[in-house]
């Protein structure tokens, strides 16, 4: 769980990895695609800009769709009962810094185990709060370490997070991942990502 050294390119801030929809099933990560970034602070015209809407449908249990939104990687994970244990199994191991949430790195009604207003869905911006890395879906336990979990890791620099997004001690990462502002429809078929929470940071 400790930075895996090297040199850091600071460039890497301007460059994010867009994951495209991959199912847990092997534990194969999906194929990844990279967009250039301009910046990672928001301007006002992208402030302004429309809402991102994801048809769930498609995203079937154990599977995750990574999305481009305001030039930055939104993941969406639909996740099993046995990834939702996991979660409870990270706390109850002491691997996380902030299991409760209690830094705002997401809005008041996803503070909570699973960092979302449904159990089942994450919504979360995938972008690791270290030095702005893209982590790789790794939900298949003992896929990094022995005791791996299940989660999100940065080879980068090493930072790993639970299948909420929230940090593992050890990590160089300060904080959980952010989650944006959402909501669902009111059939439950989709959900809208609207804006950055204002209190969350992202590296």
């Amino acid at each position: 769980m400790s930075d895996m050294g090297g040199t850091v390119d600071t460039s890497r801030r301007r460059f994010l990895t867009v994951a495209a929809t991959s199912a847990v099933g092997a534990g194969v990560a999906g194929a990844m695609a990279t967009v250039f970034v301009e910046s990672l602070e928001p301007t006002a015209a992208e402030n302004a800009a429309a809402s991102t809407t994801v048809n769930l449908a498609p995203i079937e249990p154990g599977m995750q769709l990574t999305v481009p939104w305001q030039k930055k990687p939104v993941i969406i994970v639909n996740r099993t009962p046995e990834m939702l244990a996991s979660l409870l199994e990270a706390e109850k191991k002491n691997l996380l810094k902030d299991p409760n949430c209690t830094v705002p790195q997401q809005p008041p009604y996803c503070k909570n185990m699973y960092r979302a207003r449904k159990p089942e869905w994450l919504v979360m911006v995938r972008i690791c709060n270290h030095l702005c890395c893209i982590p790789h879906y790794r939900p298949k336990k003992a896929s990094v370490t022995a005791w791996w979990v299940g989660g999100f890791h940065c080879p980068c620099h090493g930072s790993m997070y639970d299948l909420s997004g929230r940090v593992i001690k050890g990590s160089p990462a300060p904080h959980n991942m952010c989650i944006p502002e959402y909501h669902y429809a009111p059939d439950g078929k989709s959900v809208t990502v609207t804006k950055m929470y204002p209190k969350a940071h992202l590296c």
